[in-house]
């Protein structure tokens, strides 16, 4: 196997990874993201930090799967706020209707509008995956692919030959939804640079593992858990499951909020109500970019004197705190939150 990996040709630009996530008090959706305020100030060109680099950066809060076999939804997903539109070959298509929907995916991505576009193929051990990635490949504005159901690195370095065969420098995304993919993940977080992002499917999970699904979610804990602590051990994503409940936002609030405790940086999305509930979820809160603005404007001025840990509110503030607040200001910049500070 480690023959075959080695075969792989390194892409030709290295990709960058995302930022932890902050924790925020629940409270439902105050401000749409829409009347966010974007500040023309780059964290990342302020004094530097050592160890710290936030340069291509992206946000992937909200991941919304539109089924790519439903023209009405293809149509209606040009509209969505949301980070990332996933377009569905997968769960999202009945199988009578998988050759259909794959005849319109190469349109759908050329059509949408949205920052990142982004296909979820079948899964490999269906016999439909690989298939689904030589047509998707074919497309110039395809930005991110999502694996599910993978297994072993075996599985990610089988879809980076394709992409790589056709000269493209498309993101993975791998989707841990078994037992399997759980007790292998770091092999699968390291197996190749184009992997991008750690997601977890919980229904699958559950099928898998014969978990019975409780309110509290608590069954699920160590798997998400290790996901996520997976993704930030090797700089990727790490997107958390779908709320099948999506028709109660409070569930959807605190299932986003529990996430973004556990590490997640974002969240899978299958109705259009959800995406500004989670994009905000998984936002800086207001109060914790305020902090981080006097955190960074007291590390500037005490570093510019000479001083390394310094004071604030009583609370001693050194290094790891100062990295915490750029990464939170960054994050809020990106969200399109106003995050600026006075250039003395």
């Amino acid at each position: 196997m480690m023959l075959f990996r080695t075969q792989l040709k390194q892409p030709q630009s290295q990709l960058k990874r995302p930022l932890p996530l902050l924790k925020r008090p629940l409270l439902l959706l105050k401000r749409p993201l829409s009347h966010c305020v974007r500040h023309s100030s780059n964290v990342a060109s302020l004094t530097p930090v050592p160890g710290l680099d936030l340069s291509h950066e992206r946000l992937r809060r909200a991941v919304f799967y539109v089924p790519c076999s439903d023209e009405r939804k293809i149509l209606k997903s040009h509209t969505s706020r949301a980070d990332c539109i996933m377009f569905d070959l997968e769960d999202g298509v009945s199988f009578n209707r998988k050759s259909h929907a794959r005849s319109l995916v190469l349109q759908a991505l050329a059509d949408s509008p949205c920052r990142e576009r982004g296909v979820r193929i079948n899964a490999l051990a269906s016999g439909l995956g690989l298939d689904d990635l030589a047509t998707i490949v074919q497309s110039s504005r395809l930005d991110v692919v999502m694996v599910p159901k993978v297994e072993s690195a075996k599985d990610v370095w089988d879809v980076v030959r394709v992409i790589e065969e056709a000269k493209k420098e498309v993101r993975v995304i791998a989707g841990i939804e078994t037992a399997k993919g759980v007790v292998n993940v770091r092999e699968i977080a390291e197996a190749h640079p184009l992997v991008d992002a750690l997601l977890f499917a919980a229904e699958d999970y559950c099928a898998d593992t014969c978990i019975t699904r409780t309110p509290s979610r608590k069954e699920l804990y160590y798997a998400r858990a290790v996901v996520a602590t997976t993704a930030h051990a090797f700089k990727l994503q790490a997107i958390d499951m779908v709320t099948m409940d999506f028709r109660n936002p409070r569930v959807l609030e605190e299932e986003s909020q529990e996430g973004a405790e556990m590490g997640f940086t974002g969240k899978q999305v299958i109705h259009p109500s959800q995406v500004d509930i989670v994009q905000d979820c998984f936002a800086p809160p207001r109060e914790a970019v305020d902090r981080a603005i006097r955190i960074v404007s007291g590390y500037r001025t005490n570093s510019e004197a000479g001083k390394g840990a310094f004071d604030l509110d009583g609370k001693a503030i050194d290094m790891p705190v100062v990295k915490w607040a750029y990464r939170v200001l960054h994050r809020a910049e990106l969200a399109g939150i106003n995050a600026s500070i006075s250039n003395k």
